[in-house]
């Protein structure tokens, strides 16, 4: 049985196969369609980001759909291929990608509580009121 050892991005290089990486998707690029062999594909290209740096990563027919940007990522079994001059990771035809987390990299909205209506003005008042007795002002 093979064993798979998690990578760091920065240690892929271009040729190498059996990859095991996990990250954060910080892009996703626009989806274009393409007829090659009879067959319609459809690819995207992504950046994938862990602790160590950044990659291009392509995104194959459903994967396309399947992610979000801030998604957290593992590519099993990928390989690292050259592109226009630049490293790129695919998880190839007998690789896969899992989402092991969801929007991770999004800033986060604050919360918001659809059952608490919004201050009353005399309740501001008060606030204000109690805040200004600290500082030594009168009214």
């Amino acid at each position: 049985m093979l064993s798979v050892v998690k990578m760091k991005i920065s240690e892929l290089n271009v040729g190498q196969g059996n990859v095991d990486v996990e990250g954060v998707l910080k892009e996703i690029g626009e989806k274009r369609s393409f007829n090659k062999f009879g067959r319609e594909l459809v690819v995207a290209n992504a950046v994938l980001e862990d602790d160590s740096g950044f990659i291009k990563l392509s995104l194959w027919n459903e994967d396309v759909e399947r992610f979000e940007e801030g998604d957290r990522v593992r590519i099993v079994n990928g390989y690292v291929n050259e592109f226009q001059g630049e490293k790129q990771l695919t998880s190839g035809k007998y690789g896969k990608i899992e989402k092991i987390g969801e929007g991770e990299a999004k800033p986060e909205e604050p919360e918001k509580k659809p059952d608490e209506p919004p201050a009353k003005e005399d309740e501001v008042d008060e606030l204000a009121e109690d805040l200004s007795e600290g500082t030594g002002e009168e009214d």
